[in-house]
Order: structure tokens, then C-alpha cells, then sequence
């Protein structure tokens, strides 16, 4: 590199100037671009936009450390303090480099949006749901985000459970976008709240569940998951609550829910220790135990596994063979299977919301949440 300067200082410091002033035009444009952005791009990402924003601005994080339960200004500071000596025309670079990256994501989405798949549902945000040779597929689209769920999530997952239940198709089939099955609860909803406003989030988040938990034990169809790749949290303990499970082998399941100082929920208190029996369960609600597919598959939570190369094409050969199987017959059998549990889930239901409420008020699960975030950002 030194060499370098020394042979031609004349043209480095042309060059540097010329892209000086291409790194301040587009830096001016993108933040132009960002304002047409019709989609939210997520928190994880504005936080990034956020940090380098300051970063190509003002220079190194010179603001005061907010306090701990600040979870936004908290969030920022790490986010912006996290980029350390970055220079500002390399900040200005990489902020650049983002928007133009989400600009070009937003415009293939549209594109694909503007030819909509057939039998495609209106009116999802969050979720991509079809109707085609008798199967209604709720797949979550949030792959950005690992199809984390956050509040208007759950609310269309709810919305599509009742659609599905009331449409022509013969099953319901549950599976994910991208590599993730699901990474379960968006941790980000619990950012956006003020000390004063944690009771209010915890009642509405309890009853939001509450709701969501209780439309897959009435679903009145055979509910089938496919699950793609990792899965973590409700989207882990809500499988008990399906009639089958279908797993590629690079799927991974996972309820860590002592580690974010809170309780288990989607009926596994019940229905975990039924399945895989107490000890077995006890790892995986207590003790934050992680299960492979074979795992899963050998103690009851997962159906069957598939080898991940033939995962779909396997899978959807065997659904459409179930849904060419008369409807009400396997409406009528469901429910000879499934009512006699149907109160006893409910009361479960209703006791982990309660409990649930109790652990997001307490300081332990606060502290958990703060945590994880702080362990994040520094990855």
C-alpha cells in the first residue's frame, strides 16, 4: 500500500477526491430513495440505516449511553456505536449500498407481486396464502426476517386460519419462506415499548396469543406443517397442536424460553410432556435443549423426515394424494379425534397466557430481553 502511494501520489488523490464527491451525491440520492420505500424494511435494518446515517454525519458515537430499559435510544446507541471508527465516506458507501440493495429487493417483489400466483389469497402482507388442488398454504413470507412473527403476523396467520377453515380445500398446510421455517416471536415487539407501557403490552400480547393459539386447537381440517428449516419458540410449540409434521433434515427445533426469562405456551405444557414424555420435555421447555429433525421425529413432535434435496417434491406429491381423499370424512374424523382434548386445551391455553403475562412484566425476563439484545449487537 505504501508503495502504491508513493509511485503514483497524483492519481490517488484524484481518485480519492473523484470518490468523495460520487460517495456525497450518492449518499444525497439515497436518502432520497429511502423515502419511496413502500414496504418496512424491518428494524434490524433500520437500525443499520440509522447507525450509518449518524456514522456518515457526525462521525464515531458521541451521545450518552441511554439507560437500559430505553430499549429504542438503547438499541441506536449500540447500533451507531458498534460502527466505531468507520470513516464517513465509507459510512456514506455502505448507507448507499443499503437502500440501493432494498430499492432492487422492493422492485422483484413487485414484479413477482404484479404476476400473482394462482389461487393466491388478497389481503396479506406477512404471508403468501394459495388455494390450489384442494390445499389452502399459509406460508410465512417474512424471510428477511427469518419469518420471525410480529403483531400484524400473528393477526394474519389468525385471519388465514379462518379462511381456511371455512373455504373448499380439504387440509390447511403451514410452512416457511426462504431457509427458516420460523425463528418464532419477533423480539422487536417488545423494543418499541416505553417502562410506562409494559402492563398495556403484556395484557394485549397475552390475548393477541391467547386468540392465536385457539384457532389451531379448533381448526376444524387435518393441519399439516412442513417445516423447512429451522424452527424456534410458538412456531416450535404450535406444532403439537398440527395433525402431522413433515421435517427436512436440516430442520432444528428449539423453545428457549428459560433463556429469555419467560414460559412455555401453544399448549407444549400440556402436550410436550404427553408426547415425549416428561424428562424428555423438561429438556426442551426447562432447559433450552435444541432438537435435530431425527430428534424430533424419534420422540414423537415430527411425523417423518426427508432428506432436504427431495424435501419438497416429496412432501407435496404425498399432500396432494391426502387432499384427493373425500373432505368431510376427514373433517369428521379430526374431530373424533381432537374434541375429546378440546376443553382441556383451551384451560391450558388460557393458564400459560396468564403465567406468560406474569414473566413479561417481571424484571428477570426484562433483563433476559436486554440481554439478548446486547449479546446481538455485538455479533
Amino acid at each position: 500500500r505504501t508503495t502504491q502511494a508513493v509511485c503514483i501520489p497524483a492519481i490517488h488523490l484524484h481518485m480519492t477526491a473523484a470518490t468523495m464527491q460520487v460517495s456525497q451525491k450518492d449518499f444525497q440520492k439515497a436518502q432520497e430513495q429511502l423515502k419511496l420505500l413502500k414496504k418496512d424494511p424491518g428494524n434490524e435494518t433500520k437500525l443499520k440505516l440509522y447507525a450509518l446515517f449518524k456514522q456518515a454525519t457526525e462521525g464515531p458515537c458521541n451521545a450518552p449511553k441511554p439507560g437500559m430499559l430505553d430499549f429504542v435510544k438503547k438499541a441506536k446507541w449500540d447500533a451507531w456505536n458498534s460502527l466505531g471508527n468507520l470513516s464517513q465516506d465509507n459510512a456514506r458507501q455502505k448507507y448507499a449500498e443499503l437502500v440501493s440493495s432494498l430499492v432492487s429487493a422492493e422492485s422483484a417483489s413487485q414484479k413477482k407481486e404484479d404476476s400473482p400466483e394462482e389461487g393466491r389469497h388478497d389481503g396479506y402482507e406477512t404471508l403468501i396464502v394459495t388455494t390450489k388442488n384442494n390445499i389452502t398454504k399459509i406460508m410465512f413470507n417474512r424471510p428477511d426476517r427469518k419469518n420471525a412473527i410480529n403483531h400484524q403476523m400473528y393477526r394474519e396467520i389468525i385471519k388465514a386460519l379462518e379462511e381456511a377453515g371455512k373455504n373448499d380445500s380439504t387440509i390447511a398446510v403451514i410452512t416457511g419462506s426462504g431457509d427458516y421455517y420460523s425463528s418464532g416471536n419477533d423480539l422487536n415487539n417488545f423494543m418499541n415499548v416505553q417502562p410506562g407501557e409494559m402492563e398495556k403490552m403484556a395484557k394485549d400480547g397475552a390475548v393477541l396469543l391467547k386468540e392465536f393459539v385457539g384457532h389451531f386447537i379448533d381448526f376444524p381440517k387435518p393441519l399439516i406443517a412442513v417445516v423447512n428449516g429451522p424452527a424456534i419458540g410458538i412456531c416450535v410449540t404450535v406444532l403439537a397442536l398440527c395433525d402431522l409434521v413433515y421435517a427436512s433434515d436440516r430442520a432444528t427445533f428449539h423453545s428457549p424460553f428459560s433463556q429469555l426469562g419467560q414460559s412455555p405456551e401453544g399448549c407444549s405444557s400440556y402436550l410436550f410432556p404427553k408426547i415425549m414424555g416428561l424428562a424428555k420435555a423438561s429438556e426442551m421447555l426447562l432447559f433450552n435443549k435444541k432438537l435435530t429433525a431425527a430428534e424430533a421425529c424419534a420422540q414423537g413432535l415430527v411425523t417423518e423426515v426427508f432428506p432436504d434435496s427431495s424435501f419438497q417434491k416429496e412432501v407435496w406429491a404425498r399432500l396432494e394424494a391426502y387432499a384427493s381423499l373425500p373432505k368431510n370424512s376427514l373433517a369428521v374424523s379430526k374431530q373424533l379425534l381432537r374434541s375429546m382434548e378440546k376443553e382441556k386445551l383451551h384451560a391450558v391455553n388460557s393458564r400459560e397466557c396468564e403465567v406468560l403475562t406474569e414473566r413479561w412484566l417481571s424484571d428477570e425476563c426484562v433483563n433476559a430481553i436486554v440481554s439478548f439484545f446486547q449479546k446481538k449487537s455485538k455479533l
